[in-house]
């Protein structure tokens, strides 16, 4: 999981200080604050990271000097401009510096890779960062990623880099669904999603035809006799379906187009997100399968081919082999969707 932490600009006024401290509790690990706001987080579930000795998180001087001691829980500040501060930041990691902030002002990606190589498993790095695309790019660098960012906010607006980050990676509980009924229907308009990533075995897209019940749709990641696997896509069904995107939004599979971020999701219920590459529509037979979850009846609609498989707890299986009685899991929630954001207490009834 990565660690958010917020910046608090000392400049903003007392009352608007207090609301972000609060606002971040729950979503940030720690607060950047200055020795005179130091009182404004006592009482709150928020680490605090300053130049004063009396914080969590003490912040040390950049000047590291041979036999200088090095508090148990210390930090340091760092603007990254070439690989000489680059080294500097290594000499912190084998000195038992606990947390490194780096900012890099001119090259963003490079820096960070070079230090994402060298410090791992010797400190925690942080990206110090100015946008949510900042701390999307920090936290995808050398696919490992940063260990966090530190986000400066003067609005709530701002801290939604807390939910844009965390849902990355926060786990979805993934129901067991019995088959009931699996019928041919004809043809229809069906949308493959290539991705630009690589899915392994149990990974793939959330959809359905109703949005409280979305079927994991295995990527094209098997092995047949006649077509070269297809790591990177899934075979997502007809243009009407949902799909689950990142902040636990659905859109239509129609409204994909490349560019566009997707929800990647294992049978376990982790989540990633990756960019899609293509959007394919063409016309195929297709397929409703229909099943039993938690007391409720779900249905989705896919092609009716050999590669496009559902995913159970331990397998997977073509959707023109299931039959009667097999398991799949699926995401069940409660309530309905206005233009892909839920509303749980709205009623909605989708068959």
């Amino acid at each position: 999981m990565k660690e958010l932490w917020l910046r608090l600009d000392p400049r903003l006024p007392k009352a608007r200080k207090l609301e972000l401290l609060k606002l971040a509790e729950g979503h940030f690990a720690a607060a950047v604050l200055s020795p005179e706001d130091l009182p404004l987080a006592n009482g709150l579930k928020l680490q605090t990271a300053s130049t004063d000795e009396r914080s969590d998180i003490h912040i040390i001087s950049t000047t590291l000097r041979d036999g200088d001691a090095i508090p148990a829980n210390a930090a340091v500040e760092m603007v990254v401009k070439d690989r000489g501060d680059e080294e500097k930041v290594l000499q912190f990691a084998d000195a038992g510096i606990r947390y490194a902030l780096v900012k890099c002002p001119n090259w963003k990606v490079i820096p960070l890779e070079n230090l994402i190589a060298r410090t791992r498993n010797k400190l925690s790095l942080l990206a110090d960062v100015s946008s949510v695309s900042e701390a999307q790019l920090a936290v995808q660098t050398l696919e490992l990623g940063v260990d966090g960012v530190v986000i400066s906010a003067t609005s709530s607006d701002d801290l939604e880099v807390a939910n844009s980050l965390s849902a990355q990676e926060n786990l979805i509980h993934l129901a067991k669904g019995k088959v009931v009924n699996v019928k041919q229907i004809g043809q229809g308009a069906r949308v493959c999603v290539d991705t630009c990533e690589l899915m392994k075995p149990g990974e793939g897209m959330l959809v359905g035809s109703q949005s409280a019940g979305l079927f994991l749709v295995e990527a094209e990641v098997h092995m047949n006799p006649h077509v070269e696997p297809r790591p990177f896509r899934v075979n997502a069904g007809p243009v009407s379906s949902y799909v689950l995107v990142p902040g636990r939004k659905t859109r239509y599979l129609a409204e994909l187009q490349a560019g566009d971020e997707i929800l990647i999701v294992d049978r376990s219920g982790a989540t990633r997100t990756v960019h899609i590459g293509r959007v394919k529509i063409e016309r195929r037979p297709m397929v409703v399968v229909e099943t039993e979850a938690e007391g409720r009846r779900f249905s989705t609609i896919l092609q009716n081919a050999e590669t496009v498989r559902l995913v159970s707890d331990s397998a997977s299986t073509p959707v023109s082999e299931l039959k009667q009685g097999n398991i799949v899991l699926l995401r069940v929630e409660e309530g309905g969707r206005h233009f892909g954001t839920l509303v749980a207490d709205e009623m909605v009834i989708e068959r």
